[in-house]
């Protein structure tokens, strides 16, 4: 917890940098999956491949302050589009997190690298052998943060520590305790995907819409999930390393990258618990968030700045007990957090009491309000944005969505891209 009600503290508590990463598919004008190369530099770290070959993500440098991310994350968007525009056959980037129309498994083109980088090509067919190639269709956002150094130097010395690694590291490891528990925030406020194309689930049947009654598909059960609910030790870096460790060595999953949780604590460079352990948290990662078709960027900034917010506000939270029971009910609450109407589902809780998705998200946001009014913040434009999502369901982005592309998904999905790109 930071000691937040100390002045130099406060004066560092906005400092911090964060980066977007944003996965997109590359379609035919037809609304299926383009079937070219990457066509992209392979130098350019800003565009990359993800699973499929046709899967572009953005990575945008760490910036200081959601205007400069978000401009950077729509400057690079317009790149991407560009270079589809002058494609020899035009391509389109889908703006869903949800894919078109498939044909089937085959249909679904696997990224493929060259030379020293041929591994990633063998790991993403095992995935596509463990989990299928349908589910790595879904595409969304990941959201990185690192608070300021200025920050962590002050309170590391009002907290009479001796070894700043090992506060910084104990830091990150409770705000990811935290940031898992409330982790089904992020999904409710950014959901944004609750039409499937009936390809999705049946082999040459194309163009009927399929809505399950999820507001994200990608964040329900039929998601980005392992087949087993992670546990991890958040006792301090080297546990919750460990666990992960073990989790490999039961040959649960391959590797670091294979976990797919809802929150991971990063390491400056390339991502591994080796490297975690080694090197230290950098920053942590939300990883649930759905891309915003209604945006251009495919991110509302004001939904970066709350996400922002929340981990400013948890990291001056008092801890939460994040054993067993808590972890299992916070993947839970994630799922819970996917569905259409949050008024019909409740949140888990250890009290037993009752309280629906929207009403704990309300409460929750309401509470971020008080605390950051006394900090005599200027930031409840952002946050009132949010609660109404949550007072009428008109204002949630999956609401907007299925208002306007039911009645075939796809079609007026590709009508919506040439109408916004030309």
């Amino acid at each position: 917890m930071l000691h937040f009600k100390e002045k130099i503290v406060r004066q560092h508590l906005f400092d911090g940098m964060m980066g977007i990463e944003k996965e997109g598919l590359r379609v035919t004008k037809d609304g299926f999956f383009a079937h070219t190369p990457h066509p992209f530099d392979p130098k350019d770290r800003f565009i990359v491949r993800d699973f499929c070959e046709n899967q572009t993500e953005i990575n945008t440098s760490p910036e200081p302050t959601a205007e400069e991310a978000y401009r950077e994350l729509k400057y690079h968007t317009e790149r991407v589009k560009e270079t589809l525009k002058r494609m020899p056959e035009r391509e389109y980037l889908w703006p869903f997190s949800n894919p078109p129309y498939i044909f089937n498994e085959d249909d679904i083109p696997i990224a493929q690298f060259e030379g020293e980088d041929h591994k990633k090509t063998e790991y993403r067919e095992y995935l596509a052998m463990r989990y299928g190639r349908y589910k790595m269709t879904f595409s969304g956002i990941h959201f990185n943060y690192s608070f300021g150094d200025a920050l962590l130097a002050e309170d590391f010395r009002l907290s009479g520590q001796d070894d700043f690694t090992g506060y910084k590291n104990g830091f990150y490891v409770a705000l990811a305790a935290m940031a898992q528990f409330y982790n089904w925030l992020v999904v409710a406020v950014s959901a944004a995907s609750p039409l499937l194309d009936s390809s999705y689930f049946e082999k040459g049947q194309y163009g009927n819409d399929v809505f399950n009654g999820m507001a994200s598909s990608r964040c329900s059960d039929i998601g980005y999930w392992n087949f087993f609910t992670p546990l991890l030790d958040y006792t301090d870096l080297k546990s919750y390393t460990a666990s992960i460790e073990n989790i490999v060595e039961y040959d649960l999953i391959r590797s670091s990258s294979e976990l797919y949780f809802p929150v991971r604590l990063k390491p400056s460079g390339e991502y591994s618990q080796y490297s975690l352990m080694e090197n230290g948290a950098n920053h942590i990662e939300l990883r649930m968030i759905d891309l915003n078709p209604l945006d251009e960027a495919g991110m509302d900034i004001r939904d970066i700045k709350f996400l922002q917010l929340l981990l400013i506000y948890l990291a001056c939270s008092e801890p939460e007990s994040v054993d067993a029971s808590v972890q299992v009910k916070a993947i839970a609450n994630t799922k819970n957090a996917a569905r259409y109407d949050l008024k019909t589902v409740n949140l888990v809780s250890d009290s037993g009491q009752k309280e629906s998705i929207a009403a704990a998200a309300v409460r929750i946001i309401d509470e971020m309000r008080g605390f950051f009014r006394e900090l005599d913040a200027d930031v409840d434009e952002v946050l009132l944005f949010q609660r109404k999502k949550f007072t009428n369901i008109e204002n949630r982005y999956s609401w907007k969505v299925r208002n306007l592309f039911s009645g075939g998904f796809v079609k007026k999905g590709m009508e919506y891209l040439k109408e916004m790109d030309g």
